[in-house]
């Protein structure tokens, strides 16, 4: 079995709740107001310090607080994908991934 098996989650309070009624995780931190200092923590530790994380869903809205790292991330594990959030909808011309495939 790969150690690789979990996902992690930078998301609001919504997307996070969403996946909670899924059935997909546990929360780990407190809610409420998140630095843009506390976004990079948390992506670094996701990225860079943690060997057990698969797939690292991120709102978009919140990878654009910190777009220089998440464009400048180049492993293949965690796979970073940008999702939407309940108040910032999708944009396909922001997401990292995209970028990269074109």
């Amino acid at each position: 079995m790969s150690k690789r098996s979990l996902l992690a989650v930078i998301a609001d309070e919504d997307s996070v709740t969403g996946l909670l009624l899924a059935g997909v995780g546990q929360v780990s931190t407190e809610s409420g107001k998140t630095s843009v200092e506390e976004i990079e923590q948390a992506f670094d530790k996701f990225t860079s310090e943690r060997d057990d994380i698969a797939i690292l869903l991120i709102n978009q809205h919140l990878a654009d607080l910190i777009r220089y790292r998440v464009d400048n991330y180049t492993n293949a594990f965690p796979a970073i994908l940008e999702i939407p959030s309940k108040d910032h909808p999708y944009d396909p011309s922001k997401d990292s991934i995209l970028k990269k495939g074109s």
